[in-house]
């Protein structure tokens, strides 16, 4: 039986390592997430939200060509089209009604490639909660759009300039700022990562993804599950919610892509499974990318959304056990995928979903395989990394 423990542990992988000032927040949401969670006000005020607010339920969608090219039958679950064009916004609709319920005042949050900082700042506008939303450096010049469109709904962007400024500077910022305020704020974390209950409490936000794929399938197909769940994993929420009601269904293969991004072996790449050993980081115990002396090893993607050095303890937990398949794909693979899907099926992926695609090119299947592609946020952000390398596409030098 795949699933957290009490004491918040997939296996070996999870628990909870945190400062002493933030002892009362995380222990306050363990007894309280899923009592709250369960009760039947707030599951009418969730689903409600998800089906008039961000639009669910997403369509799962046959893309015929894509199924011919590859010999197979390829489904998109499409949480690009939710409200804000990422799967985020699952989880913060799910976090901010439970903030409100503990009585916090003030929202925090961290964010990559932005789709999480958008989701956080709409789900603030929505609530009429003030919004601080930590970003790298780095990040925020290559993701403006989503920069833009955080502040355009309210939130202060606040860019983390220690480390590699990317996502892991960001979530340290935003842990400090956490242990400054532990009293009024909430801190919405955007992926299957922290502190127990975080990585299950998001994962089981998210599971709506599966929830919603086992009856669209049997109406497809006229049974329940694939023969394979596919999806890209940075800390790896997307992936939770994807995989969530077929942890136990040991005949559906559960394949998680990384981001190898210049190569696995190159020093520039973020592919955990592989680079990564046990460790602490951000609150959990996962695998994650460090020199033998424990320092973190600054991970690299052109994918901001994957550049994070850890993994997931859930995601840890399925690979080391061998549940699920890890593949690691580079930068160049996934642009390709990228540029393959928008003239195949008319649908431009994001980067971190570009991944997941890239994925078919080196995995087996049979030609009677059901394989569901969990399709986790739309290109929009990413525009100008795919026209700068649209050339080089073109020529044939990717």
């Amino acid at each position: 039986m795949i699933a957290v423990d009490e004491r918040g542990y997939y296996g070996e992988f999870g628990g909870a390592y945190i400062p002493e000032m933030l002892y009362p927040n995380i222990e306050e949401l363990r007894q309280r997430y899923l009592e709250i969670m369960q009760e039947e006000t707030f599951q009418k005020q969730f689903h409600r939200l998800l089906r008039d607010y961000v639009g669910r339920p997403s369509p799962l969608y046959l893309a015929e060509r894509l199924s011919e090219h590859y010999n197979t039958n390829i489904y998109l679950k499409r949480e690009d089209l939710n409200h804000t064009g990422a799967h985020k916004i699952n989880n913060t609709i799910g976090q901010i009604l439970l903030a409100k319920r503990l009585g916090k005042k003030r929202i925090i949050a961290e964010t990559g490639a932005g789709q999480h900082g958008v989701a956080t700042a709409t789900v603030c506008a929505l609530m009429g909660m003030p919004c601080v939303v930590y970003m790298g450096a780095v990040d925020i010049k290559r993701q403006a759009p989503n920069v833009s469109r955080m502040r355009m709904l309210g939130a202060e962007v606040r860019p983390a300039e220690s480390g590699s400024r990317t996502l892991k500077d960001a979530t340290n910022e935003a842990i400090r700022d956490w242990i400054n305020n532990p009293v009024d704020t909430h801190y919405i974390i955007g992926s299957a990562v922290g502190p127990h209950p975080y990585p299950d409490m998001v994962a089981r936000f998210q599971s709506v993804i599966s929830e919603e794929m086992q009856w669209q399938l049997e109406e497809h197909t006229g049974r329940a599950k694939p023969d394979a769940v596919i999806a890209c994993v940075g800390g790896g929420s997307n992936a939770a919610g994807a995989y969530f009601h077929y942890l136990n269904e040991p005949d559906v293969r559960l394949i998680a892509v990384e981001a190898a991004g210049k190569g696995v072996h190159s020093g520039e790449s973020a592919a955990t499974s592989i680079l990564g050993t046990k460790g602490i980081i951000h609150g959990s115990r996962t695998l994650l990318m460090q020199t033998k002396d424990g320092q973190i090893v600054e991970p690299y993607s052109l994918s901001a959304g994957l550049d994070y050095p850890g993994i997931g303890p859930m995601h840890a937990h399925l690979i080391a056990s061998g549940r699920a398949e890890a593949i690691s794909i580079t930068d160049e693979e996934a642009l390709k995928a990228a540029y393959f899907l928008s003239r195949k099926e008319g649908i431009i992926p994001a980067l971190e979903t570009s991944h997941a695609f890239a994925a078919l090119d080196v995995m087996e299947y049979n030609s009677s395989d059901v394989i569901v592609i969990c399709l986790s946020g739309r290109g929009d952000k990413d525009l100008e990394t795919f026209i700068n390398h649209f050339d080089d596409y073109q020529n044939g030098a990717l």
